[in-house]
């Protein structure tokens, strides 16, 4: 079984450099002139591309083969009162992140924020997901890169659980095949399960992402071992392995916060439990402290656990 490790938008080790400077509307509506204002929104973007740029450099660099980007990559890029024409204007800057992604076998994903809800029971709101959910499919097509996914939650409970999972699944049935195809599920920290969310991936067929603390927060008493083979199968017709998010609890095993570190030995743990499914995993580690939470984790690895190292973030069991 082959373990990679991969982390969240953000690299500490690389101060000053961030793919996720923001202008916001308010900001925006102070500047007078159109002109000016379409300038800032580039000079923004443009910053925001170039650091892009110079983080994958930094993953290449270091092994890091999985790595989620930033969804605020294009600052208002799907405000309905600002819709700029980013995709023309940096058609070259996306390829050419595009072509050094795939040259160097990167996976990069994406996460739409929590705002996007499929299964609200307010059509704006189901209607400005769609927009943005488009905004993550032509980043993906600008790159060229075709197996690019999003995550999302099942998002609300209005009316009931068992009414809000039926109305999720209609709803994803009706999504454009662009979108929905490039979807993966994940098990969130108050509401639905991962036996849940399972069970609506088998529905629509998508893809399942197994976050392990949102388990421990949010369970009905089941154990990992008696879902995760089932939750691995999800990715049967993948390009890539299972995708599973892992942070550990601020304070106490319950803790929806997410501490700066990883726990090795609950992660270790975790690991023993996928031993015995004995697939390829790329796990992602959502720690407050990103790439040096990730780096932090290995070290204690390479101490504690008798893992064959392949390279700088890739091991066997």
């Amino acid at each position: 079984m082959r373990v990679r490790l991969g982390y969240v938008a953000i690299a500490l080790n690389l101060p000053k450099v961030t793919s996720s400077s923001s202008v916001t509307f308010t900001n925006y509506n102070k500047i007078s002139n159109e002109e000016e204002k379409l300038d800032k929104l580039k000079k923004v973007t443009l910053s925001n591309l170039d650091d892009l740029m110079k983080i994958l450099q930094y993953n290449v660099e270091h092994d890091i083969h999985f790595y989620r980007i930033t969804s605020t990559l294009v600052p208002l890029g799907t405000h309905p009162e600002v819709m700029w024409n980013y995709r023309s204007i940096f058609k070259k800057d996306f390829k050419y992140l595009g072509d050094f992604i795939k040259l160097n076998n990167l996976r990069v994903d994406t996460h739409p924020n929590e705002f996007n809800v499929i299964n609200s029971i307010r059509e704006d709101v189901v209607e400005n997901t769609i927009r943005n959910l488009w905004a993550h499919i032509h980043l993906f097509e600008d790159m060229s890169y075709e197996n690019g996914k999003m995550v999302l939650h099942v998002g609300s409970s209005q009316g009931g659980r068992k009414n809000a999972m039926e109305r999720f699944i209609r709803n994803f049935k009706s999504l454009p095949k662009d979108i929905s195809e490039r979807v993966i599920l994940e098990n969130d920290d108050k509401t639905f399960t991962a036996q849940e969310v399972l069970r609506i991936c088998k529905e629509v067929n998508a893809p399942m992402v197994f976050d392990v603390h949102h388990h421990l927060c949010n369970n009905q008493g089941e154990a990992v071992e008696t879902f995760l083979e089932d939750i691995f199968h999800t990715w049967d017709k993948e390009v890539y392995p299972p995708k599973v998010h892992f942070s550990s609890p601020k304070e106490g095993d319950r803790d929806r916060k997410h501490h700066d570190y990883i726990n090795s030995y609950d992660f270790m743990k975790f690991i023993e439990d996928c031993k015995r499914i004995n697939r390829d995993i790329d796990v992602m580690i959502e720690a407050k402290g990103k790439d040096q939470a990730m780096f932090k984790l290995i070290d204690e690895l390479r101490e504690k656990a008798e893992y064959t190292w392949i390279d700088g973030t890739s091991f066997e069991v």
